[in-house]
């Protein structure tokens, strides 16, 4: 195992010195170096042919720049010490890290294994496809329903033996009514794997007989042995067996048994989670793709935390300055044309027209919803249909009839017999939350140029132009 651990970092030190060498540092931020390596892998990702609004390679790197301050500003957090980022980074490696770790040869000498395990399973009397009618017969049936169960099983028998089309009869009377669909044919069949009167009654039957009715735990069978046969070879199913694998994720599985063999083999040095770091480093070595891919990774949820906190969630959740953002930029959300605040609704019963609008005359627009829901629509009978909304015209058809005063229709719902509006017509939005989703927006954008300016102030970046001129 110390030679793995000096292979491992051998190669570390080979592909540090091949990026030295021809993988110049094309900029750094805040002392850590972008290579030219790595800034390729992210604008030929993050601009090739299917994105619209392409980047030059100087806006990119600008982006760029931008991209990694977060970063900074999230180390600096130590927002990569929660244990919440740990995990779910770790969960992301391992499951790109582990497949990686496993060759083809080492599948297929899994699938061998487990060929044999089931050639030994199965044994020498093989596998048959058996077809059944089972009349089903609770195991607290009377001596009646006994009788009465056997009767009918004896007279499908009956019938088989004369000529009777056992599919046929499979389909008409056997209560297995998954296998009656294809006329009383189960899937194939080992040993142990179903009831034991069952089995003894199959297995002792030849391709093409047929058995007398007998009675097992769930009921009267007759069984028709429909064929027989032994496992094929390996090579037959190895297909089969590789798809069954990567299904099951067994390539994980192998994956996880070499790192536990590399943790028992140390004498106490490794814990496994730095045995898969070592095996990280490795693969990363020779692998500059993956390498990038997992640093993206670590570095986008780095970058998902930290502007949740400083952009997204603040602007979102901050409704003083939502407000006075929007006191400020009162001009920029102005309407071409009105729009109704309040809701259009139908009701089950005329007098409650009323008491809809009596409900919520004085509560905020916010609470509406659950006003209305908590008094008229509690329990199953639900008393009223409601939308609520800030609409402009041609979005609810009762909007526009009742207040737009167009020339159009709508359709009452199944059990309602009147609708109606309350509300008020605005021709210009009065508060943040008539626009929200655009202020919330515009404030994030705000806030993210003056932290952007913020980062930029703080850490040290320089940009080395004379590789960025190198790259297409």
């Amino acid at each position: 195992m110390k030679i793995l651990f000096t292979f491992v970092s051998i190669l570390v030190a080979i592909a540090a010195n091949a990026q030295t060498a021809g993988d110049p540092v094309v900029m750094t931020v805040n002392g850590i170096p972008v290579s030219r390596s790595e800034f390729v892998y992210s604008y030929s990702k993050n601009n090739g042919d299917g994105v619209i609004d392409k980047k030059t390679v100087e806006e990119y790197a600008d982006l760029y720049v931008n991209y990694k301050l977060k970063v900074a500003a999230a180390l600096d957090a130590r927002l990569d010490t929660l244990t919440s980022f740990r995990k779910e980074y770790a969960l992301y490696r391992n499951k790109q890290l582990m497949p990686q770790i496993v060759t083809d040869n080492e599948m297929l000498e899994e699938a061998k294994r487990i060929y044999e395990d089931q050639k030994n399973r199965i044994g020498p009397e093989g596998l048959i496809k058996p077809a059944h009618i089972l009349l089903r017969l609770s195991q607290q049936a009377s001596a009646e329903e006994q009788q009465t169960a056997k009767t009918r099983t004896d007279s499908i028998y009956d019938a088989l033996i004369k000529g009777a089309d056992f599919s046929d009869m499979a389909r008409k009377y056997s209560d297995d009514l998954g296998s009656a669909r294809n006329g009383g044919t189960l899937p194939w069949i080992a040993k142990n794997q179903t009831l034991k009167e069952f089995e003894e009654q199959a297995f002792a039957l030849q391709t093409g007989q047929m058995s007398t009715p007998f009675l097992s735990p769930v009921g009267y069978h007759i069984i028709q042995m429909k064929d027989r046969k032994q496992l094929e070879p390996f090579d037959t199913l190895r297909s089969d067996i590789l798809q069954f694998m990567e299904k099951r994720n067994i390539r994980e599985s192998i994956a996880m048994r070499k790192v536990n063999a590399m943790v028992e083999n140390s004498n106490g040095s490794l814990t496994e989670v730095q045995a898969i770091e070592q095996i990280a480093d490795s693969v990363c070595a020779l692998d500059s793709d993956m390498k990038y891919l997992f640093q993206e990774y670590h570095d986008g949820l780095l970058l998902y935390e930290i502007s949740n906190r400083t952009v997204w969630e603040k602007a979102a959740k901050d409704k003083e300055a939502l407000e006075a953002y929007f006191k400020a930029n009162k001009k920029k959300y102005k309407w071409t044309e009105p729009r109704y605040k309040g809701i259009a609704y139908f009701v089950r019963n005329g007098e409650d027209v009323k008491k809809v609008k009596n409900c919520i005359k004085n509560l905020d627009f916010a609470d509406w919803n659950e006003a209305l829901r908590s008094t008229f629509n509690a329990d199953s009978l639900k008393r009223i249909k409601a939308e609520k909304g800030i609409f402009k015209k041609g979005v609810n058809a009762v909007v526009d009839k009742m207040v737009f005063k167009c020339d159009t229709t709508f359709s009452m719902p199944d059990g309602f017999v009147e609708a109606a509006v309350y509300g008020k017509k605005l021709k210009a939005p009065k508060h943040y939350t008539d626009v929200e989703g655009l202020v919330v927006s515009d404030l994030q954008e705000k806030l993210e140029k003056e932290w952007i300016a913020e980062l930029r102030r703080r850490y040290p970046v320089s940009i080395n132009k004379e590789a960025l001129k190198t790259i297409q």
